[in-house]
This record gives C-alpha cells, sequence and structure tokens, in this order.
C-alpha cells in the first residue's frame, strides 16, 4: 500500500529534534523556522514536555470523555489564566479544523440562523463547515458548495455593515492573523468596529487563532493587540506542540446543553498532559515576551533587505513577500542553507519559528538567507 500524497515532497527525512534545530536520518543538521507549520511553539523535545508526556503515558493514556477528567480541568483553569479568559468555557477537540467547524455548528445553535462572513484569502480548515469558509475554491468539494459563505474584502467593514443589515448573518469568522493567506494582519480599528458591528446584529464573532494564537504574535491571541472580546476563539497548533490538541474559548453569554458538542479522543490524557506542559512552559520561561523581542528584531533586519518586497506580521509569525516566485528561493534555503521555511501561495515566504528562537539563531538566519539571495 503507498501513501496518498498530502503535500508535495521534499526528499528530507527529518529524525530528531531539538530546540530550534533538527537532524535528518543522514545526520544533517537544518534550522527550523517554520515549527512543523507554527506547531512547534516550545521547541522539539522540551525535556518538561517530554517528561510529562511519558509520565502519563506510563499512567493512562485514554479515557473517554463520559467520565471525570481532572487533566482537562486543570488545562482549562491554567489557559484561561494565560490568556485571559478565565470567564468563558472551553470545549477541546483534535484540530483545528475541527474546533472552527464546532465554533460554527455552536454559533448556529445560538442565533438560529444559517449564513456566515468570512474573508477573502482565508483558510479555517478541510473539514465540512470549515472548508465551506475557506477562499479556495480547489479544496472545497461539490459537496460543501452549500452557498452559506459570502467572502468580503479584508478591512472592508462598510461591505460588513451592508451584509449584516440583511439579519440572516449567524457568525463572522476571521483569523488573528490570515495565515495561507500570506501573513496579512487586520488592523485594529477595522476588528474594533467588526465586534460593535457583530454585537448590534446578534452576529457570533469567531477569531480563529489556529495559527496566530498560542503566543505566536507576542500576545496569547493575536485579536488582544486590538483589545476585542469575540464570543468564540479557536486555538490549536501551538498549545499541544505537536500532540493533536485544540480547543474553542466559548463566551459565559452561551448556554449549552449535554450533548450538544460532542468528540471521542478530544481533551484526552495525553493530549492535556501535553497542553499542560506548553502553557507552564510558555509562562516559566516568557516566551511571549521573548517573540515580542526576537520578532521585532527579526522584522527591522528583513525591512533593510532590498530584495524583499514587503514584510508583514507580527511576533514570530512573518511573510517575505518578493515581486518574484520563491520556489527556487525556498529550495535553495532548504538544500544549500539547510533551513526549513514555509510558503504562501508564489511570492511570499513564512517564518513560523519555535517561541524559543534566540536573537543569535534569527542572526544565523539571516546571514544564510543572504547568502541565498547574494
Amino acid at each position: 500500500m503507498k501513501l496518498y500524497d498530502v503535500y508535495p515532497l521534499f526528499d528530507v527525512n527529518i529524525v530528531k529534534g531539538k530546540g530550534c534545530k533538527v537532524w535528518d536520518d543522514k545526520g544533517t543538521e537544518y534550522l527550523d523556522l517554520y515549527g512543523g507549520h507554527a506547531v512547534i511553539s516550545i521547541g522539539h523535545c522540551h525535556p518538561r514536555y517530554t517528561e510529562a508526556l511519558s509520565k502519563q503515558v506510563s499512567t493512562l493514556g485514554f479515557y473517554s470523555n463520559s467520565v471525570v477528567n481532572r487533566l482537562q480541568e486543570k488545562v482549562a483553569e491554567t489557559l484561561g489564566h494565560v490568556s485571559g479568559y478565565e470567564d468563558y468555557s472551553v470545549f477541546f477537540v483534535n484540530s483545528g479544523a475541527e474546533a472552527n467547524e464546532n465554533a460554527l455548528k455552536l454559533s448556529s445553535f445560538h442565533n438560529g440562523r444559517t449564513r456566515v462572513i468570512a474573508f477573502e484569502k482565508s483558510f479555517h480548515g478541510r473539514t465540512s463547515l470549515a472548508v465551506e469558509v475557506t477562499d479556495n475554491a480547489k479544496i472545497i468539494a461539490p459537496i460543501n458548495s452549500n452557498g452559506h459563505t459570502t467572502y468580503l474584502p479584508l478591512g472592508d467593514i462598510e461591505s460588513v455593515r451592508k451584509e449584516l443589515a440583511m439579519g440572516d448573518v449567524c457568525a463572522v469568522i476571521i483569523e488573528g492573523i490570515q495565515g495561507v493567506g500570506g501573513i496579512r494582519t487586520p488592523d485594529s480599528q477595522f476588528l474594533v468596529q467588526l465586534q460593535q458591528e457583530c454585537r448590534a446584529t446578534g452576529t457570533i464573532l469567531i477569531l480563529d487563532e489556529i495559527q496566530s494564537g498560542c503566543g505566536r504574535s507576542g500576545k496569547f491571541f493575536a485579536h488582544q493587540w486590538a483589545g476585542i472580546r469575540p464570543d468564540i476563539i479557536t486555538q490549536a497548533k501551538g498549545l499541544g506542540n505537536g500532540f493533536p490538541i485544540g480547543c474553542l474559548l466559548i463566551s459565559p453569554e452561551f448556554s449549552p446543553w449535554a450533548g450538544q458538542l460532542g468528540t471521542t479522543f478530544g481533551g484526552n490524557h495525553l493530549a492535556c498532559a501535553a497542553a499542560q506542559a506548553v502553557l507552564d512552559i510558555m509562562k516559566e520561561e516568557e516566551l511571549m515576551k521573548n517573540t515580542q523581542q526576537v520578532g521585532e528584531y527579526l522584522m527591522q533586519e528583513l525591512k533593510n533587505i532590498s530584495r524583499i518586497k514587503e514584510v508583514r506580521g507580527k511576533g514570530l509569525m512573518i511573510g517575505m513577500e518578493f515581486d518574484e516566485p520563491i520556489k527556487e528561493m525556498r529550495r535553495q534555503l532548504l538544500f544549500k542553507e539547510h533551513v526549513f521555511t514555509g510558503v504562501s501561495g508564489t511570492n511570499v515566504i513564512r517564518l513560523l519559528p519555535p517561541l524559543i528562537l534566540s536573537i543569535e539563531e534569527a542572526q544565523d538566519f539571516l546571514s544564510r538567507l543572504k547568502r541565498v539571495l547574494a
């Protein structure tokens, strides 16, 4: 049996990781500026993280959500404290797509409406409802094309007002920072106005922080730079540092009933052990502070490189846009300079490193990048 293709593959077999570095099966060392697609938040194989998972799996790996799970309660308490959303409730799932799927379903239960506003170049996942609010026709199958979604230009509050005035919009879903869309950050004023319009019309505001959350922007959630409090926040990726876990943070205004949402594996014991370790390490090692400092340094240095058309982002979620296709440039970075990076479209390189990235490692990357650009 052969593997079903997920992405075009680079011929590199990664077998080991530590901090911001990984090694292939030939012993070649790589600087990881991609973090496994924004998943590695506290670094590869952090000793406290591996200890927590090892200890948990030796005790109990899984039991169903039909019994009390004190680990879930502990993670919920810590997550509320670290994020500043202590008055919200949390529902644990396995992935970002599943989080968005349940957020949309919960919104529709709440107000009985069926239409959703999403934004151009958005990406919210590949499950049924999540893919329907993703602005990529190539991955929306005919069975998902139910006409529930209206796509609007990011930042255009007047077009939002016009749609919300119709009174049939269930929810507005927006990324804290667009990842796949090219590292595009919604303007703070736009987010404030968006929240006001949603509240005035009884529309649920969902902030997708799957990629931009868990400290990646320098605050726990990217929308916190605008000072807003959405109705539902979705989170995944960096929360588990590689172990699959996602969640919804749900406003106190919602009154869920037992069985309204459900999951078999969501919030299992191993996933909670991973998330608890991540949150503890983020707090104790002040990783959001490090993210701000190293991110600001890296963005400023990148802006001084003339061949880069534009540098966008916040913290350690950075996009470098070029006036040319970057496919070969990215290959040179990987195979000649041994640096992992991401991509958006044909001309944007994405940087999503672990939040422990140091100034010295950032300088090392800049040297390697300049050699490729030269």
